[in-house]
């Protein structure tokens, strides 16, 4: 944990921007994977951590705005519980580490939120992601759990995304920690991306990396040399000379905030001469979204500016023709590069999303579109001081959807059908990092890992 003092700041900052009533936040329990005893490695929400800090399972916390006050929610363990986990500390006693001074057994969150309820004051919660929490609320207050998100409180979502979109130096330096893992993890999966090794032998070294380090994956990392599906998960898929390996994935500090890198690399160290042009074009796709940010400027505007990068690049190579800015106007870009430039990070990968990606990526300025491959953009908003995000654009070239297009002649115009015909099988780029808006441009976090 932070110093409660960090903790108890939080908690003022957000009562502030609230007018009256009760803040609930429901701590996650264990999840069994089979049956109750065998569980998941334990990850506490991160809204949770933000404002509370303890990471631990089976807490809430009640912050009363009217009153000034916070309320820790948990029970002590029991001798059954020590026989089996040792001794643990006394609630009150890790209630004090968050700045919390008044501790009350998890059974007498109902009597609170009930008595609540009866004299009319209104009661902020999120909106759940897991289905116990969903069931928990519905206990609560008598709301089904298929409805339970319907009766979320937007005011709470705002204000905690307006609080934790700001990094400061702590979380900066909690990020950047993870990072020096993340490289480790790098440098081993590049000395392994020889012919004959496996794909999850690769995966399993480099959580091996992160888990020797006392940290974890952020998510399950993708390995695979099937970089044309985003999001493939690593197979006993054996590595070949000419193969291009996507590797994307990244450590969790043990305050559990993220990093999130992606490479590709050639396997057997050389690209041929269509992987080279392809890399350098992402490449110099990443480094003129890098230049342009700066507080400020809108990240749509950066993904547009990258996405007309791709199509110049892409009309050299005789894959796309027509006026570049009408191309990506159109979307035709998107046959090649089909997902956002990045998204936030912080606790979460992508930052805060169970918030609602809308609330995070955008703002009352501008509505998402509903363009094919704009669509997907996580990040769209006004770039501020303080935000952290990530920079990651790719090309692929995915089978289905060429000929998907090419049946409809899609965008014929400007896409030369017959030359991506030969690009089948070529797979998939993407080179990502994560970058802090400074207050005159951006910064490239943690150790330069290899591109």
């Amino acid at each position: 944990m932070f110093e409660a003092s960090v903790y108890s700041k939080r908690r003022e900052q957000l009562r502030k921007k609230l007018r009256s009533g009760l803040i609930l936040f429901l701590g996650n329990n264990d999840s069994p994977m089979n049956y109750t005893a065998n569980i998941y490695p334990f990850r506490q929400d991160s809204n949770f951590l933000y404002f509370i800090g303890i990471d631990q399972p089976n807490l809430a916390a009640v912050l009363d705005i009217d009153e000034n006050t916070d309320i820790l929610f948990g029970n002590d363990v029991t001798i059954e519980d020590i026989i089996w986990m040792g001794p643990q500390p006394l609630l009150k006693n890790t209630a004090l580490k968050s700045g919390i001074k008044k501790q009350l057994p998890l059974t007498q969150l109902e009597e609170v939120i009930k008595k609540a309820i009866q004299q009319g004051r209104q009661i902020h919660f999120l909106p759940p992601y897991r289905a116990d929490k969903a069931q928990w609320l519905e206990s609560l207050f008598g709301i089904f759990a298929s409805s339970v998100k319907i009766y979320s409180s937007p005011e709470l979502i705002k204000a905690i995304i307006s609080l934790r979109s700001i990094k400061s130096v702590i979380e900066i330096d909690e990020i950047e920690s993870a990072l020096k893992v993340t490289a480790l993890m790098y440098a081993e999966a590049a000395r392994m991306a020889e012919p004959g090794v496996r794909e999850n032998e690769i995966s399993g070294r480099i959580e091996g990396i992160a888990l020797e380090a006392g940290a974890r994956l952020t998510f399950p990392a993708i390995v695979t040399i099937r970089g044309e599906t985003l999001h493939n998960s690593p197979t006993s898929t054996i590595l070949k000379k000419g193969n291009l390996l996507i590797i994307d994935a990244g450590a969790e500090s043990p305050l559990h905030y993220a990093s999130d890198i992606t490479r590709t690399m050639p396997v057997g160290g050389t690209f041929n001469t269509r992987q080279k042009e392809i890399y350098q074009t992402v490449a110099r796709m990443q480094q003129t979204a890098i230049n342009a940010i700066k507080p400020g400027i809108r990240y749509r505007d950066v993904h547009l500016d990258v996405a007309k990068i791709l199509v110049e690049h892409m009309k050299v190579l005789g894959l796309m023709k027509g006026n570049a800015e009408e191309a990506v106007s159109a979307g035709a870009h998107a046959l090649f590069f089909p997902h956002g430039l990045g998204h936030m990070l912080g606790l979460d990968v992508h930052d805060m999303e169970d918030l609602g990606e809308n609330y995070v990526g955008y703002d009352e300025k501008k509505e998402r579109s509903k363009q094919f491959g704009l669509a997907y953009l996580r990040l769209a908003k006004e770039l501020v001081h303080g935000f952290v995000l990530t920079v990651e654009p790719g090309i692929y070239f995915i089978p289905a959807l060429i000929d998907q297009w090419k049946t409809e002649k899609k965008h014929a115009g400007f896409i030369n059908y017959a030359k991506v015909e030969t690009y089948k099988g070529f797979g998939g780029i993407r080179i990502e990092d994560d970058v802090l808006v400074t207050r005159t441009g951006c910064r490239v976090l943690g150790i330069p890992i290899p591109k």
